[in-house]
C-alpha cells in the first residue's frame, strides 16, 4: 500500500525545462505519484510531443510554453493559470544549458546566458509560484542545483557559478517564505545519463573517471530523480526546508 505522505493526488505540478531529460523523468515520476503536470519549454512543438507521450500513459497534462529567462513570459503565464482556475501548487525549477569553455575565453554574452538560464530563471518563476502560494499559506518549491553547487571543475565555470547560486536561493526562499506554510527546497544531480551529457559520456577519458570517481561506479539514470522529486514535493517533506539533497551516487561524499 502506497504510504499516503507521498500521494500527490489533487496538486498541481509545474516543471520547467520539462520537454526532455532530467524534467521530462521528473515530470513523469509526479504523474505517477498523482499529480496534475503543466510541461513547460521554449519549442512548442517538441513540448506538444512529450506532453502527448505523458497523455498517452493517462496522466492530466496541460503544456505552457515560455522562456523561463523573460520576466515579462512568466508572468503571463502564471496570469493565465489564474484566468484558467489553475492553482500551481508544486513548482520544480529544472531549466537549464551548459556551455563548457575556458573562462578566459568566455564571452560577457555566454556568461549570461548561463546564469540567466539556470539561476535568474528559478528566481523568476519561483517568485510568481510564490505569489500564489503564499497567500494560500502553502505549496512546494523544488530548485534543481547540480553536484557543482558545491564543487568546480574546469570550463563550466558560469554554470558552478548559477548552481552554486541556486543553492543559496533555495535557502534564501526558506528564510522569506517557510513561515507562510511553504518548503523550498533542492536537488543536486550528479553525472547524469542526458542528452546534454552525451558528448562527456562518448569521451572515454571523462567517462572514466566519472565511473571512477563516483562510488556507484556509474553514471546516473534520469528515473532516479523521481524519488527525491516526489519526496520534496509531498507531505513527506513538510518540515523539510532550504536543503539541498544531493543525488549523485556518492560522488560528494568521498576524497
Amino acid at each position: 500500500m502506497t504510504n499516503p505522505l507521498f500521494d500527490l493526488t489533487g496538486r498541481t505540478a509545474l516543471v520547467t525545462g520539462s520537454s526532455r531529460g532530467l524534467g521530462h523523468a521528473m515530470a513523469e515520476g509526479l504523474a505517477e505519484a498523482g499529480a496534475r503536470l503543466i510541461v513547460n519549454g521554449r519549442d512548442e512543438a517538441t513540448l506538444a510531443e512529450a506532453a502527448e507521450t505523458l497523455r498517452g500513459r493517462g496522466f492530466d497534462v496541460t503544456e505552457a510554453a515560455f522562456d523561463v529567462t523573460d520576466e515579462a513570459g512568466v508572468v503571463a503565464a502564471f496570469q493565465s493559470f489564474d484566468a484558467a482556475g489553475i492553482e500551481v501548487d508544486i513548482c520544480i525549477n529544472n531549466a537549464g544549458i551548459q556551455h563548457r569553455q575556458p573562462l578566459l575565453e568566455f564571452s560577457l554574452a555566454d556568461w549570461n546566458r548561463v546564469i540567466s538560464t539556470n539561476l535568474t530563471s528559478a528566481f523568476l518563476v519561483g517568485r510568481e509560484a510564490a505569489r500564489r502560494m503564499v497567500p494560500r499559506g502553502r505549496g512546494k518549491i523544488v530548485n534543481i542545483g547540480s553536484l557543482m553547487s558545491q564543487a568546480a571543475r574546469k570550463t563550466v565555470t558560469p554554470y558552478v557559478v548559477a548552481k552554486g547560486g541556486i543553492k543559496l536561493l533555495t535557502q534564501g526562499m526558506a528564510a522569506e517564505w517557510a513561515a507562510d506554510g511553504l518548503q523550498i527546497n533542492a536537488i543536486g544531480p550528479g553525472y547524469m545519463l542526458t542528452e546534454m551529457n552525451e558528448a562527456l559520456v562518448a569521451n572515454e577519458t571523462f567517462n572514466a573517471w566519472v565511473k571512477g570517481r563516483t562510488p556507484a561506479g556509474r553514471w546516473g539514470e534520469p528515473r532516479e530523480l523521481v524519488g527525491a522529486a516526489v519526496f520534496l514535493s509531498s507531505s513527506a517533506s513538510d518540515y523539510v526546508n532550504g536543503q539541498i539533497l544531493y543525488v549523485d551516487g556518492g560522488m560528494l561524499g568521498v576524497l
